[in-house]
């Protein structure tokens, strides 16, 4: 068990590309984390297409294994790319899949959002539709503040590294305020 100020962070990114700026964005949230905040990055490329006939017959390993992960964890960390105005249909297939009874494992959760794209309005959209899918959920999202990363490309060179010292302030400051209502939701 974590001392009282401790945290573990489920992250989970809803990109599965091999040079995907969301989850090189989590990868350096890793980095950027308070010394009391560990962060476990979640692997979804595993899981099946959401079937109920499939459901029927019991969860995947890959799907308990995630279950489980974020049953386990203090907090959420989603990391979202924008795709067609929306979130990437992998992260809301792994919500429907990880949400389905019983001991639904997101409810009372606290979460954080962030998402970076190579457009100009930096994942607005998808983190706005992400925030409406895990509310009926009651995961506990926390509102402020808000990293929406505009121009990806500009900010991450070649090797997926982050290059701009204000963006990674604005990390810090989501993963300060998620330790905070992490804490403050643990009274």
């Amino acid at each position: 068990m974590p001392k009282s100020h401790e945290i573990n962070v489920l992250g989970i990114s809803g990109s599965l590309r091999k040079g995907s700026y969301n989850t090189a964005l989590l990868r350096e949230a890793m980095h950027l984390a308070p010394n009391n905040m560990h962060i476990t990055i979640a692997d979804i490329s595993e899981i099946p297409v959401y079937n109920e006939d499939i459901y029927a017959t019991g969860f995947s390993p890959a799907v308990e294994r995630l279950r489980e992960q974020v049953r386990s964890a203090d907090a959420l960390l989603f990391v979202t790319p924008e795709y067609n105005y929306s979130m990437p249909g992998v992260l809301k297939n792994m919500i429907d899949w990880v949400s389905r009874p019983p001991e639904q494992p997101f409810s009372g959760k606290p979460a954080a959002v962030m998402g970076a794209s190579m457009g100009r309005f930096g994942t607005v959209r998808a983190q706005n539709h992400l925030r409406q899918s895990v509310v009926y959920l009651d995961v506990k999202l926390l509102n402020q503040p808000e990293v929406m990363i505009a121009s990806a490309q500009n900010v991450f060179d070649q090797s997926g590294q982050l290059t701009d010292e204000s963006t990674r302030g604005y990390i810090r400051k989501l993963l300060e305020a998620l330790h905070y209502w992490t804490l403050t939701l643990r009274k």
